[in-house]
C-alpha cells in the first residue's frame, strides 16, 4: 500500500512539473555561419582574400611568408567616428608558419596589419550582416 502511495505522489509531482510555465520561449535566429578568410604576410604587404564580405563570425587563417617572426593585428578602422572598435591579434607567427584568429565583425572598415608597421596593411570592407544559419543543417 505504501508503494502505491509513493508511486502516486511521484506521478502527480511529475505531471504538475511537466505542465510548463507562463513564459514564452524566444526562438531567436542563429547567427550567420562562420566564414574563413585567408591572409598572407609577405615582405612588402599583407594580403587578405576576400577583401569584402558580410558581417558575422569569421576565422582568419594567416601564413607568414617572411623570414622573421611577426604578429598579425585586425582592428576597426574608425578614424574620427568616436565609436569603440575591436583590436585582436595573433601570437607570434614563425617564418613559414600559420596561425588563426576568430572574430565577430560588425559592418564597417577594418585594417589587417603586422605589429611592427614595416609592412603595408590590408583593408577589409564588411557589409551588412550575412543571412542567419537558422535553417541550415549540421551547423555547430
Amino acid at each position: 500500500m505504501r508503494q502505491c502511495t509513493v508511486l502516486g505522489a511521484t506521478s502527480a509531482a511529475l505531471l504538475i512539473a511537466g505542465c510548463g510555465s507562463e513564459n514564452d520561449y524566444a526562438n531567436n535566429p542563429r547567427p550567420p555561419s562562420p566564414i574563413t578568410i585567408t591572409a598572407s604576410i609577405n615582405d612588402g604587404r599583407v594580403e587578405v582574400s576576400p577583401q569584402r564580405f558580410g558581417a558575422g563570425p569569421i576565422t582568419l587563417v594567416v601564413t607568414n611568408q617572411t623570414g622573421r617572426s611577426t604578429d598579425l593585428v585586425i582592428e576597426t578602422d574608425n578614424t574620427g567616428s568616436g565609436k569603440a572598435g575591436i583590436r585582436q591579434r595573433t601570437g607570434p607567427i614563425n617564418p613559414q608558419g600559420t596561425a588563426s584568429l576568430k572574430a565577430d565583425l560588425a559592418q564597417g572598415r577594418y585594417t589587417v596589419k603586422v605589429r611592427t608597421g614595416q609592412i603595408r596593411p590590408a583593408r577589409l570592407v564588411v557589409g551588412k550582416e550575412r543571412a542567419s544559419a537558422q535553417n541550415e543543417l549540421l551547423q555547430p
